[in-house]
């Protein structure tokens, strides 16, 4: 992703493997069977939006808990999750670690997730930079009021230094096997100098996967790709990224769709099939997109899994990944990703069918229109699709009439 040090400008190059299908004791639920923002729609109807939510500072993500109708958590990041109760923008921060977070450029409060079981247990986890601009990785807990977290349970689960100011990642996401997985860049700079991505050693260009569960501050999945590779970083899940700035699991199938910020020439959509188990290489800094980056030209990709999808930066330049629609509203595009771009704000569709990628579709006319950076996407506990505006609004994908 692209982030500005302040609101309406853009500068320096920013943000965004598969999840195996394990039997796991608590797996992130399916979208619950009835709608809550009104009757389903027969077919493919025209889409729109309708502002949620206005006045937010520089939101960067939107999640919601599994069961929880009435909220939205917004994350803003200069260090507050600001909370959306019944369709109402609260003015109290559900939780503000403003002043240990780092801020401006592609620092700061970046990701959030709830445990699956978070109805119970009250615990989420964030991703931010820290005051040293490295990253963390931190579980909170909800106090005894529901629309408060406790700022002072924070337990760290993982640092991760970073060498430069950017390529931060930021996502977060529990996968339908109920493990946490962790986006992290290349570490930043232009062009991966120090071959983070591609090194096996490192945590940074990759995504990582780790049990929340199981030991303190977490365990390590023993179905992870490289668990038992010695002199390896066992949490990698899948490697070879530039920027996954966004990333999410279609909560049906369990694939993971990898929005990965590109370096001057492409954009690009990753795929992770479940049926995969990790292990995924996406090809950077050898390939951005399915172009050679280093080196240039004859470049080696055997091993690699392509881009689902591309574009060139005469169309945009910084893509945020969204998620597969699987809400009850609209039941005709179940299955279709939903996608974007930080800079140009366009928004265009696919749909992943027995393995091959088709009905690509460009939604920017209808679904753009007065949005100035598309930050991040957003779903709701129904499954609805939203729009983050990093200018401070959140839109709600709706049918159109």
């Amino acid at each position: 992703m692209r982030f500005a040090p302040a609101a309406g400008l853009l500068v320096a190059a920013l943000f965004v493997p598969s999840c195996a299908q394990t039997t796991d004791p608590s797996p992130s639920p399916s979208p619950l069977p009835n709608c809550g923002g009104g009757a389903p729609v027969d077919g493919q109807p025209n889409l729109t939006t309708q502002v949620v939510a206005s006045g937010l500072d520089l939101p960067v993500d939107l999640q919601s808990a599994a069961g929880d109708r009435s909220r939205l958590y917004v994350v803003e990041q200069n260090g507050r999750i600001r909370l959306i109760k019944d369709n109402a923008l609260q003015s109290a921060a559900f939780l503000d670690v403003s002043g240990g977070v780092s801020t401006g450029g592609e620092r700061g409060l970046l990701g959030l997730a709830f445990h699956p079981r978070y109805a119970e247990n009250g615990r989420f986890y964030v991703n931010y930079t820290n005051r040293a601009g490295d990253t963390h990785i931190s579980e909170f807990r909800r106090s005894q009021n529901p629309d408060l977290a406790d700022a002072a349970s924070e337990r760290l689960l993982m640092t991760v230094d970073q060498p430069f100011s950017n390529h931060n990642g930021g996502g977060l996401a529990f996968g339908n096997d109920g493990r946490l997985y962790i986006g992290l860049g290349d570490g930043g700079s232009a062009g991966d100098p120090q071959n983070n991505a591609q090194n096996l050693q490192r945590r940074l260009g990759k995504i990582l996967r780790i049990d929340v569960d199981s030991a303190s501050p977490f365990a390590i999945p023993a179905d992870n790709p490289f668990a038992n590779q010695t002199g390896t970083a066992r949490e990698v899940w899948a490697l070879g990224l530039r920027n996954p700035w966004r990333f999410a699991f279609d909560r049906v199938t369990g694939d993971l769709y990898i929005g990965d910020v590109g370096q001057s020439r492409r954009e690009e959509i990753d795929i992770g099939l479940s049926s995969r188990r990790g292990g995924e290489n996406y090809g950077w800094r050898v390939t951005e997109g399915t172009l050679c980056f280093n080196p240039s030209a004859n470049c080696g990709t055997a091993g690699f899994t392509p881009p689902v999808a591309e574009y060139d930066h005469s169309i945009g330049c910084s893509v945020t990944g969204g998620y597969v629609y699987r809400g009850c509203r609209m039941p005709g595009y179940a299955g279709t990703y939903f996608y974007g771009d930080f800079c140009t704000s366009i928004i265009r569709s696919l749909r992943l069918q027995n393995g091959a990628v088709g009905d690509q579709r460009d939604w920017t006319g209808v679904l753009s229109r007065g949005i100035d950076a598309i930050s991040s996407f957003g779903v709701d506990a129904d499954g609805e699709l939203y729009i983050v505006d990093y200018s401070g609004r959140i839109l709600k994908v709706v049918p159109a009439g």
